[in-house]
């Protein structure tokens, strides 16, 4: 059968590929055809669909049987829908300074979710129960922003990642403290795969909340969900997902892109690639006299300190980002479709930059 006509045409070079970010990547086939299979005939819309019905069951066999799914637009999104839901109108969110919600989404917890953001500054991204209570007090204070919920990124922006016992440990001090938590899981994937355990074993068996879980970073065209795991955490779920603007109208095709990646290991098979892609890249790279890598690469992310002006030659060959630019701290992802020789050609060029 010949492929459907279109009278749109390719804009891009679809060999090109960069360590910008894994949202650069595009969509895995398998999900592709996931959306393919979806379309046709009429789906009752707003969730009320078989997909997004059928998206449960495979969401409470990852997360436990009181685990329900949320599909929302993006990651964002995700966070913001989630936190309002454990959160009052006077209630505060702990979380660390690098903290994805606090950087890195335009102000939205805030200004959207009337959040108040309660920072701690941490060594590696990571937040333990001592640095939580930096911020855990005043409860009773009406002049200060109540401590309501600690967030936490797994794998962090800076590709460390937490241990079950970490989390547990996290978990059992909020809620002694009377607070919440909730894991930002934009790229949860990859943390169990480098972890080599199933997701529940950081979430739910340890006393996850809520989490937001990511979806477009590992192989989705778009689309996240909040989970909620903790059902006597959260209120109106419903009514926070729609005056968030992030209630599908046609969901099915949200919802069939978290079934073809989770219910079988399309998951794990494309976090598993990118994590060994990020461990190949950070080994040819150990070897580049001059160039310093900062933290653990344990997920799919290499942070590197290098001279400013090698730093701006390599851009013009391959796309990332800096990370701090005044310190010459850049940041290099790996995705489900990078491959060994992007990896090669990318050591390659850094090598021949450094030699300049």
């Amino acid at each position: 059968m010949n492929p459907p006509k279109t009278d749109a045409r390719r804009h891009h070079d679809p060999q090109v590929r960069g360590f910008a970010s894994d949202n650069y990547a595009g969509v895995h086939p398998e999900v592709l055809a996931a959306v393919a299979l979806a379309n046709g005939g009429h789906q009752v819309a707003y969730g009320e669909d078989d997909y997004t019905e059928n998206l449960q069951g495979i969401i409470r066999g990852h997360f436990g049987a009181t685990a329900e799914a949320f599909p929302v637009f993006n990651g964002t999104g995700a966070n913001v829908v989630a936190l309002q839901a454990v959160t009052d109108r006077w209630g505060a969110v702990i979380c660390a300074e690098s903290a994805h919600i606090n950087v890195d989404e335009g102000g939205a917890p805030e200004r959207m979710g009337g959040l108040k953001l309660l920072t701690v500054p941490t060594p590696d991204g990571k937040l333990t129960p001592e640095l939580i209570d930096r911020q855990a007090w005043g409860w009773e204070d009406e002049h200060r922003a109540m401590p309501q919920v600690v967030s936490i990124t797994q794998s962090t922006e800076l590709g460390t990642l937490y241990t079950p016992g970490e989390i547990r440990a996290i978990c059992e001090h909020a809620h002694a403290r009377g607070m919440k938590v909730h894991l930002d899981g934009s790229r949860i994937a990859n943390a169990a795969a480098s972890l080599d355990v199933p997701m529940r074993t950081f979430t739910n068996a340890v006393g996850v909340d809520i989490l937001s879980l990511g979806g477009t970073k590992n192989g989705a065209l778009f689309g996240e969900a909040v989970v909620v795991i903790n059902q006597d955490a959260v209120r109106q779920m419903k009514h926070l997902r729609k005056m968030s603007m992030q209630l599908a109208s046609k969901m099915r095709f949200v919802s069939v892109q978290l079934e073809a990646l989770l219910a079988k290991d399309l998951w794990l098979r494309n976090a598993r690639h990118a994590n060994e892609m990020a461990q190949r890249l950070a080994e040819g790279v150990r070897a580049v006299h001059g160039v310093e890598i900062l933290y653990p690469v344990q997920a799919n992310g290499v942070f590197a300190k290098l001279p400013h002006d090698v730093s701006e030659r390599l851009q013009k060959r391959f796309r990332f980002y800096f990370w701090d630019e005044g310190a010459g701290v850049v940041r290099w992802m790996c995705s489900f479709d990078t491959t060994e020789d992007d990896v090669d050609m990318f050591v390659g060029a850094l090598k021949e930059e450094m030699a300049r």
